[in-house]
């Protein structure tokens, strides 16, 4: 499509740019080759810096840049309303209650990559959360979490090198410290109360 287009340094430098030839021709094409260079490719940006340079969409329709939870620790979960590990919704919500004085946050992002285990809308989660779980932590707009739709953020969090790998299912956690570094990635059967998560958890939040 036209509006596609975007012209290439070789483009340019094959016009004929009306009667211009020779050394004037050169510095032409030379000074365009520049310019385009400095404008860089059409959908470059720049590398992310740490798990928390991104911006999500919460339930509510909002947009939410993760920086403002820098100097937090974050718990992120991939979660779902209709999966056998949904009643781990409690276990967050009681890991939130206790550890988020203490600058823990817990932030859900529903998915509907496994099983079609979260059909719902925004409304219908932040419903469900709400009246069986009481949840009050932050929760994000539904995102895919693995394939070619995959989330920025999710393909930064599955890439790293130490503790990333791909998501298996709902309800794995990625434990990030206060500054943005993904320090943990713990399985779906890792309850939220459990030993090793917990450990995890206050052994980041007693690093200021």
């Amino acid at each position: 499509a036209l509006g596609r287009w975007r012209p290439s340094i070789q483009d340019f430098c094959n016009v004929d740019l009306k009667g211009i030839r020779g050394t004037m021709k050169t510095v032409a094409c030379l000074a365009i080759t520049l310019g385009l260079m400095a404008l860089g490719p059409a959908h470059a940006s720049a590398a992310p810096k740490n798990a928390l340079d991104f911006k999500m969409t919460n339930l509510q329709g909002q947009e939410v840049d993760l920086s403002s939870y820098l100097g937090k620790v974050v718990l992120m979960v991939n979660v779902a309303s209709k999966c056998g590990y949904t009643p781990q919704y409690e276990g967050l919500q009681a890991l939130h209650k206790k550890y988020g004085e203490q600058g823990l946050v817990v932030i859900g992002f529903p998915c509907n990559n496994f099983g079609g285990q979260e059909p719902g809308s925004a409304k219908e989660i932040q419903a469900f959360c709400r009246e069986n779980y009481g949840v009050t932590f932050p929760m994000m707009s539904k995102i895919d979490v693995q394939g070619d739709k995959q989330a920025p953020l999710y393909a930064y969090l599955t890439s790293d090198k130490e503790h990333g790998g791909g998501i298996r299912w709902n309800f794995e956690k990625f434990l990030v410290d206060r500054q943005g570094n993904v320090v943990g990635h713990f399985r779906s059967g890792v309850k939220p109360d459990s030993e090793e998560l917990t450990k995890a958890i206050e052994a980041e939040l007693k690093k200021k």
